[in-house]
């Protein structure tokens, strides 16, 4: 019988690869596409030697042909991280408009079932916690983070028009906090850039008085859950998360402990619009998927640590993200 075809979009970004190899290790034919704009190819050359990978260096904001059928769409094609999305703010409204209509528009001439990523930050500086997938959200439409916030938005919102209007088999997950290897350390996000600050023997940076909150969820954890979602017969968005709630401040006190580092934390003014609660309600994951993160935060960040210090040191040492474009 033969393998059943998967397409990943965003294949060399974090969450990307990891999908790649799960779907590896169930027996599916991957075809992986990515820019390469935020994603790095180190990410999943260990699978260029497999018979059942194939990858595409494409942007899926133009027109996107893959030949053969496709039983499966994972759409995971997008900056995640502030600094990305504020760097290439145009590019981050495209891949989640024109990107992710394109894609519909495959799934629909191939019958295939597809899952878009979206995220937490579609609930932006919410006025209620923890955030259910029945709150709309409070979210500023012009303001820095509105770029990828509304990409996220209208990414729902078409996603299911073609669901209701041409019956196409779609899923929608909701991505909260997210950290483990093949994380980009640097990449403007809280975690890698703690533990990036500890290891260059810095002073940790906290935005804000550090009592807003975020809820970390171990990458084997999201990923588990997102399989589970995709083979479900579920068809409206669902948040996959940790409900493990953290002040920032708490958890920059987590991280010192963990590097045994000598520094101190530091405190910055707040970013524009920067959420103050970020915890998942995963009630609908646990009573129709069956499931629930098990992987520990201290367990996870422990992991975590070990893979960032086994970078090459100029990776450590190197600040600006750029440079992973550029090697």
């Amino acid at each position: 019988m033969p393998r059943e075809r998967i397409l990943i979009t965003g294949a060399a970004g974090f969450l990307g690869s990891h999908l790649c190899d799960r779907f590896i290790k169930e027996d599916f034919h991957v075809i992986g596409m990515d820019n390469l704009i935020t994603g790095d190819l180190r990410n999943i050359e260990h699978l260029f030697q497999l018979e059942n990978f194939e990858f595409y260096n494409h942007d899926v904001s133009k027109f996107v042909h893959v030949p053969g059928k496709l039983d499966y769409i994972l759409h995971f094609a997008s900056p995640a991280s502030p600094i990305d999305y504020l760097r290439i703010p145009i590019q981050t409204l495209k891949v989640g408009s024109l990107g992710t209509h394109n894609l519909l528009g495959l799934a629909r001439a191939k019958k295939s079932r597809i899952l878009v990523a979206s995220t937490s930050e579609v609930y932006g500086d919410p006025a209620v916690s923890p955030q259910s997938e029945g709150y709309w959200g409070n979210v500023n439409p012009v303001g820095p983070r509105g770029v990828y916030d509304e990409a996220k938005r209208f990414q729902e919102a078409i996603t299911m028009a073609y669901h209701t209007f041409h019956g196409l088999d779609t899923r929608i997950v909701r991505i909260f906090n997210t950290y483990g290897p093949r994380m980009r350390l640097n990449d403007g996000r809280v975690l890698p850039a703690f533990i990036g600050q500890a290891l260059r023997g810095e002073d940790l940076t906290v935005f804000g008085d550090g009592s807003q909150t975020r809820s970390f969820c171990y990458v084997d954890d999201e990923i588990e859950g997102i399989y589970r979602l995709l083979m479900s017969n579920y068809t409206q968005p669902m948040n996959i998360g940790n409900p493990d709630e953290i002040t920032i401040k708490q958890f920059g006190e987590e991280i010192i402990k963990l590097t045994g580092t000598k520094q101190k934390l530091i405190y910055k003014d707040l970013p524009a619009d920067d959420p103050k609660q970020r915890q998942p309600d995963i009630t609908k994951a646990k009573e129709i998927l069956g499931w629930s993160p098990k992987v520990n935060r201290a367990e996870g960040l422990k992991i975590t640590y070990e893979y960032f210090k086994s970078l090459p040191e100029q990776e450590i040492k190197h600040k600006d993200f750029t440079y992973y474009n550029k090697h």
